[in-house]
């Protein structure tokens, strides 16, 4: 098997990150298989080098190794650009005006944890050539969509079983300041790299439909997919600097131990008693479909595994 950690190098890395990764390379070198690290700096705006190297640091600084690391996004645009054109040769890509607040998002892993995505109402789907060219001489820059197939898509995953998924309309493939989707590209890049086993955090189940949808277009293998339960703030939300020293390198420079921040995020998820522990101690009788299946949640007021 071939599994893979691909972070977005747009802050540095948070513990939620690091819980999924360290989940992801446990699941990778537990049953025998490669890891591969890629970075996801598909959004120019908000990535940063100096990100994906704190990453790579944090990685190595837990114990968190990989076999290879794939060339980021940013260096992909070919290969994204090739999987377009095979999709417009079978007649489904087609010019979408809608406004660029409905796809600001669409660059970007979407995050939200909705298993059943709202529907793109196909606005633009049927319009005519005169309708096209008449809102270019307005001024509109069309993005790029993909006409997907009608209905649900079998979708397998380890943890929340296997089964049909909604694919929710039509995707955004390519935006229309000409930068591509993170649901294309997301895709290009595991069957590209290889990859048979994606584990990532559960916020990500309701795009997985989308993903297996052009994963079947495209001609690429469908990986199975396992995703893991989320690590919360206080508030009930996904952790973010709001919710105060949350990166690993927070925890770093305090002062706390590779082992004592391993132990802690796996005691989060069900693994081990929360005693530091070093990431290869936690392989023997390793099983991901052991994991705790709920949210992890920081407690109020707790600084949160801060050492002891």
């Amino acid at each position: 098997m071939v599994g893979r950690f691909a972070p977005s190098p747009s802050g540095l890395m948070h513990l939620g990150n690091a819980r999924t990764a360290l989940l992801a390379w446990l699941d990778a070198r537990a049953r025998g298989g490669t890891m591969l690290l890629r970075i996801e700096d598909l959004d120019r705006d908000r990535c940063r080098p100096q990100y994906a190297q704190a990453i790579r640091d944090d990685l190595a600084w837990l114990g968190l190794d990989w076999d290879a690391e794939t060339r980021p996004q940013s260096l992909r645009d070919l290969d994204y650009a090739a999987a377009v054109e095979r999709l417009s040769q079978q007649g489904l890509v087609y010019e979408c005006f809608c406004t660029r607040r409905e796809l600001a998002a669409v660059a970007s892993a979407p995050h939200g944890g909705d298993d059943r995505p709202a529907a793109y109402p196909g606005t633009c789907r049927e319009l005519t050539a005169a309708q096209r060219e008449h809102l270019r001489a307005a001024g509109k820059r069309p993005a790029l969509r993909v006409r997907m197939p009608e209905g649900a898509v079998e979708v397998l995953d380890r943890l929340h079983g296997s089964g049909p998924r909604p694919v929710g309309g039509d995707v955004v493939v390519r935006r229309s300041d000409g930068l591509y989707a993170y649901q294309l590209a997301v895709v290009v890049d595991d069957g590209a790299d290889g990859v048979t086993d994606v584990v990532r955090g559960d916020d990500l189940l309701g795009s997985t439909a989308r993903q297996v949808a052009l994963q079947r277009l495209l001609g690429l293998p469908q990986p199975a997919y396992a995703h893991v339960p989320l690590m919360l703030g206080d508030d009930g939300e996904r952790l973010a600097k709001r919710h105060g020293a949350v990166a690993v390198a927070d925890l770093r420079a305090a002062g706390a131990t590779a082992q004592e921040l391993v132990g802690a995020l796996a005691h989060t998820a069900g693994i081990g008693s929360g005693g530091a522990v070093a990431a290869a101690g936690l392989l023997a009788g390793f099983d991901l479909t052991r994991v705790g299946r709920r949210p992890w949640r920081l407690a109020p007021g707790t600084p949160i595994l801060s050492p002891t």
